[in-house]
């Protein structure tokens, strides 16, 4: 059929057989169509917004479990550092009194060893004594025995 518009002229305009119902008995079925496309459509966007939720619901809980496991590391790191903190400060304590002993141990030994070298110094002053109590002495014996010779010659 030809239709006619004002001012555009004459056009020809072919409806598809589906929508003049030609291929259909009756016209309802053809209303009927979009309406089944349309809950199709709503369907598919329903299942869609709910798959779009379960994502978002399965990611949330992916990024929970995540940060969950990254902060049992981290609690598990602080832990470490405040024992290797504590272990440190124990350790720079008994290192202070370590040096503390050692410094002590260090001036008992100097006074050990002086007081050896003074023994050592007492023993050589007792023999160079005891030489030159020898060598007067002997030297005493000398002039004693001229002495006696000479008394009885």
């Amino acid at each position: 059929p030809k239709q006619t518009i004002k001012g555009h002229g004459e056009f020809s305009l072919r409806l598809p057989r589906l929508l003049t119902g030609s291929c259909l008995p009756s016209p309802e079925p053809c209303f009927a169509l979009p309406k089944e496309h349309q809950a199709k459509q709503n369907e598919r966007k329903e299942q869609q917004e709910r798959r779009r939720r379960e994502a978002i619901s399965a990611a949330t809980c992916l990024t929970e479990a995540l940060v969950d496991h990254l902060n049992v590391g981290v609690a598990q790191a602080y832990v470490n550092q405040r024992k290797l903190d504590h272990e440190v400060k124990t350790l720079q304590v008994q290192a202070s009194q370590f040096s503390k002993q050692t410094s002590q141990w260090i001036s008992m030994v100097e006074g050990f060893n002086q007081a050896l070298k003074e023994i050592g110094d007492v023993e050589n002053w007792a023999r160079s004594i005891e030489m030159d109590m020898r060598t007067i002495a002997t030297a005493l014996e000398y002039v004693h025995k001229g002495q006696l010779q000479s008394a009885s010659s």
